[in-house]
């Protein structure tokens, strides 16, 4: 049964804007003083920086009279008591951490959102029967291991507990030890949550992506999340002096692997489908000098679709293409596959329960794909889950100048606190 929230529900907005500045102030980077509408931010998961914000983030809850718990990985829970607390919960949440120069906005509107949310069903006297808790995720961006959304993929038991303990950083430090260093101990088998845990999961995000801001749209609501497959593929040569290595001598590994990104380009858009993405996204070439022709080059490539079908296909594609391009080009070209997640789709109800909101607010909104792939995509394994969208300025994301209005943060957050108190009295 549908609650009445929307008179009871309020947010400060200012407190919101002033916590996001804070937060984006624990960082790595040192502002461009040329641009100082931009925030430069890096937060790299178990760095000082992050556990900074993770004490921070702490006392701004133990403030506000949240119940906190923090598993083996380091994601924190933050818990708002039901009046029925045996009952499952309903969540909220995102991630602190930042890719190097990132903005200020990626995964903080959603953690800080959510904080205000809490706050605001707190301060309305609404005590709903179900708990509502704010998840901070370890980890959502892989820049220490090399995959992503370590936090959300234990709790949901999609990656081998063994495995992420081994992966190791540039420093060839593991999981293990950098976990240790920051406090959380014990097995990383203990992360994984029973499938009854939530009965279900909202979370606030910037679209990262133009169509809001371009169709003059306030909120998307997130039908289906795309998924990622990463591949990475070397290619080895034969190289030497660039002059003295007759033109017919070559086996350039630089040339094949040009012809490999053409060939991920150009299968994907012979798809035909706009959700159907792939990027290489780095390009490591040795010896790496000007005058020495390329012996060795390794690509990274990330695949994403709604559709894995249809994203396996460009890669076999892409695969048959590959092949005659070693021997056209007598190189040796090797893949690896680093993952490949499932997408996932919205729970029909929960979608309703936002729209619904939104047409009583008489908030314009969008129903919508994400794209880009989020702790969510994770969550959705265990939970029924959505995820609202907030316009970002031009589509940026992942640059200091990644930019989300006071007042669309504020919208995002208040009909969060409504769908989450609505669907914790269910």
């Amino acid at each position: 049964m549908a609650v009445e929230v929307s008179s009871a529900i309020a947010i400060d907005a200012a407190r919101l804007t002033a916590e996001l500045k804070t937060l984006s102030r624990i960082t790595d980077c040192e502002q461009d003083l040329a641009k100082p509408q931009d925030v430069a931010v890096t937060r790299v998961v178990f760095s000082e920086n992050d556990m900074k914000a993770r004490a921070w983030l702490k006392g701004l809850a133990a403030d506000a009279g949240l119940k906190v718990r923090e598993d083996a990985v380091g994601n924190i829970f933050f818990r708002l008591e039901g009046s029925q607390p045996e009952l499952a919960a309903v969540g909220t949440g995102s991630h602190t951490d930042a890719i190097p120069f990132a903005g200020m906005y990626d995964g903080t509107v959603g953690v800080m959102g959510g904080l205000e949310a809490l706050r605001a069903i707190q301060a309305s006297g609404l005590r709903p029967k179900r708990s509502i808790e704010l998840l901070m995720f370890t980890s959502e961006e892989p820049t220490r291991f090399g995959i992503g959304c370590i936090g959300s993929r234990l709790l949901a038991g999609t990656i081998d507990p063994a495995k992420a303990d081994a992966l190791e950083d540039k420093d060839e430090k593991t999981m293990a030890e950098r976990r240790a260093a920051s406090g959380f101990t014990g097995t990383l088998a203990s992360v994984k949550l029973p499938k009854d845990y939530y009965s279900a999961w909202v979370e606030l995000h910037i679209e990262q992506g133009p169509l809001l801001e371009r169709e003059g749209i306030e909120l998307g609501i997130v039908t289906d999340i795309a998924a990622p497959a990463g591949y990475k593929f070397l290619i080895e040569g034969f190289g030497g002096h660039a002059g003295a290595l007759l033109m017919p001598d070559r086996k350039d590994a630089l040339c094949a692997a040009s012809e490999i990104i053409l060939s991920i380009e150009k299968n994907c858009l012979a798809t035909g489908s706009i959700n159907t993405v792939a990027t290489v996204g780095t390009c490591d070439v040795h010896p790496g000098a000007v005058n020495s022709v390329p012996s060795r080059v390794l690509l990274q490539v990330d695949v994403r679709d709604t559709d894995p079908a249809r994203r396996e296909g460009v890669m076999q594609r892409v695969r048959a293409e590959i092949e005659a391009i070693a021997a056209r080009r007598g190189v040796k070209i090797t893949e690896t596959k680093v993952n490949a997640d499932d997408p996932a789709q919205s729970s029909a109800h929960i979608v309703d329960v936002v729209e619904s909101i939104c047409k009583a607010e008489k908030i314009s909104y969008k129903k919508m794909v994400s794209r880009a792939y989020h702790d969510s995509l994770f969550m959705a394994r265990i939970a029924p889950i959505t995820m609202i969208f907030i316009p970002c300025r031009n589509g940026v994301s992942h640059r200091p100048d990644e930019y989300s209005t006071a007042e669309h943060i504020a919208l995002g957050t208040r009909v969060l606190a409504q769908a989450l108190a609505q669907l914790a009295s269910e």
